[in-house]
């Protein structure tokens, strides 16, 4: 499970991958490589020499370090597949699906009657979003929000649907936070 709003989101959109990435560091590297277009814009976003990049292509280095081998596969999985990510992932949970969020954090909440908090305390919610919340995070993203506004547009979303349900309850708060992330999911 993620800790961050946005890697939580790019996980739930990778399951809806028709195919698996590539998986050898040789095959990566080439596929990173045809993607920007040469070895040394890929060595730029790797952060490593082209010379290295070249290694790994002619198959000459086949075992990347573990911190290299992590950058790789992630520049990968964010290139790998993104019409079918764009179209099909987001689309669906943008219209017509929404996305299931599983958070364990510590959540607490503003309320206006009291002017107060709520103690902040460690809850385990699962939560099923309407299609109009998995937009706005998905629009947000894409858009490069920072990781303070997705976990903000997510709080949001907790306060309407599962605080508030629907404008039906604590219609008195003002605000949700979402602290101290132990583990997230999102879910198409």
């Amino acid at each position: 499970m993620a800790k961050e709003f946005g890697d939580g989101l790019d996980q739930a959109v990778q399951k809806a991958f028709t195919r698996p990435a590539p998986k050898g560091a040789g095959t990566q590297m080439r596929y990173l490589v045809k993607q920007l277009k040469g070895t040394k814009s890929a060595a730029e976003v790797l952060g490593i020499s082209q010379r290295q990049v070249e290694r790994y292509v002619a198959g000459q280095a086949k075992k990347p370090r573990a911190d290299l081998a992590a950058r790789l596969e992630r520049e990968v999985k964010k290139r790998w597949q993104p019409q079918i990510r764009a179209k099909e992932a987001r689309e669906k949970a943008a219209t017509t699906g929404g996305i299931v969020i599983d958070v364990h954090a510590r959540l607490g909440y503003t309320g206006a009657p009291m002017d107060s908090t709520d103690e902040a305390r460690i809850r385990h919610l699962t939560v099923a979003l309407p299609p109009q919340h998995a937009a706005r995070l998905f629009d947000a993203q894409q858009q490069g929000a920072s990781e303070n506004t997705l976990r903000q547009l997510t709080a949001e979303a907790l306060k309407e649907v599962y605080f508030q349900n629907g404008g039906r309850r604590a219609g008195y708060l003002e605000e949700v936070q979402i602290n101290d992330v132990l583990d997230l999911e999102f879910d198409l």
